[in-house]
């Protein structure tokens, strides 16, 4: 780092890797047995040991979390609305509208961002079929009321859990709750396997329905029950998540201790909000979301600023999905108001378990100044 500038640019987050000879090692057997895709070893090995560390019961492998979600929805055999937040990646409103459904926004609450479970009862309808919340940042939606009022009404709950990878809430597994909670094994992510994605899932008889969405609708040599897509997960990526998955705790220690640090720095500044935490949550540290809100600079000019000194920020989640351009004239994004304003004001700063101490102290430097 030379004065306030480092010495190579920082991006908002940076793919943790295992050593390169480890990688090359598992490999060898793939040379070895030219089998490469179509859950081979690896891709079982894999699968069993992230029930273990997940503490679900019923798990299945995807190549991507967009494609996980989406089966899924396919699997449940949903039909007509479909509650969901605006305040998420694209994936999560596109995974409902191809599947041919149509989603409700309900608005976020401007504590963690995650979908107000006090709005919700009030958007459901006799076409609603199911909820779609998301876990934004590592903070867990309000699990119990979502549960109670989808018990009520007889919907079913997907949980975007792509944030959440290895959380607990007082004590059990995140993917425990709901119907089924999908996960995002990005290259971005706390927890990755170049790409990939799972899901978790209550009822196991969704197990060879997903298995067979995912497969082509292939269920023999010379069978094919249905129209599937093709969402397998190969050998490459399974042994890139195995060699990560011994790894993800030690990460998400050092990611604990920078934000750690972030809050040191920048809790108790006149407006700069932080969210709380939550004591029944074990985190995993995904992202440090920093909302200015009445501060001397706006959220655009800290984006700048940064970006002007060589590290990347990211607003995220900016526009809200229901102000898309691909969604024009199909929704009123002033119909959810508070994550129209966090949209514009929150930012992601970096995070990755190899950033420098020194790196964040220059961030929060570079803000405060």
């Amino acid at each position: 780092m030379t004065g306030d500038r480092p010495d190579h640019p920082i991006a908002v987050t940076r793919s943790s890797l295992p050593l390169l000879e480890e990688y090359v090692e598992m490999l060898k057997p793939l040379w070895e047995s030219a089998w490469l895709t179509n859950m081979g070893e690896y891709h079982k090995q894999f699968a069993g040991l992230l029930k273990e560390y997940l503490h679900t019961p019923n798990l299945e492998l995807f190549v991507n979390g967009h494609m996980a979600l989406e089966l899924t929805l396919q699997a449940m055999n949903l039909s007509g609305e479909v509650i969901t937040t605006p305040f998420s990646f694209a994936s999560t409103t596109h995974a409902i509208v191809r599947n041919g459904l149509t989603p409700v926004f309900c608005d976020i609450n401007p504590v963690d961002y995650t979908l107000d479970a006090d709005r919700l009862e009030s958007l459901i309808t006799p076409r609603t079929t199911a909820i779609v919340p998301v876990h934004v940042y590592g903070h867990i939606c309000n699990v119990e009321k979502i549960g109670e009022i989808a018990g009520r009404y007889g919907l079913k709950v997907i949980y975007d859990a792509a944030h959440t990878f290895g959380e607990t809430y007082d004590g059990r597994g995140i993917g425990q709750f709901g119907d089924a909670s999908m996960f995002s094994f990005h290259a971005t992510k706390v927890f990755h396997s170049i790409e990939g994605g799972a899901v978790a899932f209550r009822d196991e008889a969704l197990a060879p329905v997903l298995y067979e969405l995912k497969n082509f609708g292939i269920t023999g040599y010379e069978r094919v029950d249905s129209v599937g897509a093709n969402g397998k997960m190969n050998e490459f990526q399974a042994a890139m998540g195995i060699l990560n998955l011994r790894r993800v705790d030690a990460e998400i220690g050092k990611r604990k201790a920078l934000a750690k640090r972030y809050r040191e720095r920048l809790s108790g500044v006149e407006g700069i909000r932080l969210s709380p935490e939550n004591p029944r949550v074990r985190y995993n540290y995904a992202y440090m979301p920093v909302v200015f809100e009445g501060y001397r600079k706006d959220r655009d000019q800290v984006f700048r600023e940064l970006a002007e000194h060589d590290i990347h920020a990211r607003k995220y989640f900016y526009p809200c999905i229901n102000d898309y351009d691909c969604y024009k004239g199909r929704f009123d994004a002033a119909a959810t108001p508070v994550a129209q304003r966090i949209s514009q004001q929150v930012l992601t700063l970096p995070l990755y378990a190899d950033l420098e101490p020194e790196i964040v102290d220059l961030i929060c430097d570079l803000i405060l100044r």
